[in-house]
């Protein structure tokens, strides 16, 4: 992996073969190994670069006051720091709240947005007692250990259908988050309501959801869509909320048919 220095972080990446850059961020209480299919996958015609947000792989930890805005300033210096293009930018789940929060900031910087598993902050697409159930259960879980936090999340990421194998993948990536950092990123993505951004987006964006998600369930991407502008909306069937790992070769080939004449 490489690294770069932003705003006092250092911030550890992958990249991979050449072309057009589509910058990819992960989750919450994950890293940029979420993406190993499309960096394998899309490689082969787009310069991939997945990020470990602040905290999380082999990034280093941020202050436990930072915010989505914070992550979207260190983000936007990562950028600048890695490639001189305006990137697509992809963000899954707390990811794509962090992409809509770049493009907030700067409009400017992302070329297209995808934006999968998707939220306009918790605080933007669910109800306010949604919001305080998942926080308190998260932060519950994390006093007892990372571990029990793991376990409560896993089974809202894959239909019960997911192989065995993959599930045991995200376990350990998922394993590997730090508490403290884990503990920042979901209050920030509880505090988050992006939803005055939505309708000022004038990129081209895809919105990618798989069916049977628990998490955010097609009620949030159908109000996502309708208030993006000339927005794409992609159901994946039969996956949940990683459609990128439980459906790799629909997922990048969705992707793809987005990219290609933009």
């Amino acid at each position: 992996m490489d690294t770069v220095e932003v705003h006092g972080l250092r911030i550890a990446f992958e990249r991979r073969g050449a072309g057009p850059p589509l910058v990819l961020l992960h989750g919450g209480l994950s890293d940029h190994r979420e993406w190993r299919a499309q960096l394998e996958e899309l490689s082969d015609t787009y310069t991939v670069i997945a990020w470990d947000t602040p905290g999380c792989g082999a990034s280093s930890p941020p202050p436990a006051t930072f915010g989505m805005p914070d992550y979207a300033e260190a983000l936007a210096a990562f950028v600048g720091s890695v490639t001189p293009d305006r990137p697509h930018v992809a963000g899954l789940s707390w990811g794509s709240t962090l992409a809509l929060e770049l493009y907030r900031r700067r409009p400017d910087l992302p070329r297209t947005l995808l934006l999968v598993s998707a939220y306009a902050g918790w605080a933007g697409s669910l109800p306010r007692e949604e919001v305080e159930r998942r926080l308190e259960a998260a932060l519950d879980d994390l006093e007892r250990s990372r571990e029990d936090l793991v376990r409560s999340f896993l089974p809202t990421l894959f239909t019960e259908r997911a192989p065995a194998a993959m599930v045991e993948e995200m376990a350990d990536v998922m394993n590997g988050s730090d508490a403290a950092a884990a503990r920042t990123m979901l209050t920030a993505m509880a505090d988050a309501d992006l939803r005055p951004v939505l309708p000022t987006i004038s990129v081209p964006t895809l919105l990618l959801y798989g069916e049977e998600d628990e998490r955010s369930p097609l009620g949030v991407a159908r109000e996502m869509h309708e208030q993006i502008p000339g927005s794409e909306l992609v159901v994946l069937p039969s996956v949940g909320h990683q459609c990128n790992v439980e459906a790799a070769d629909r997922f990048n080939d969705t992707v793809r048919s987005f990219l290609r004449s933009r």
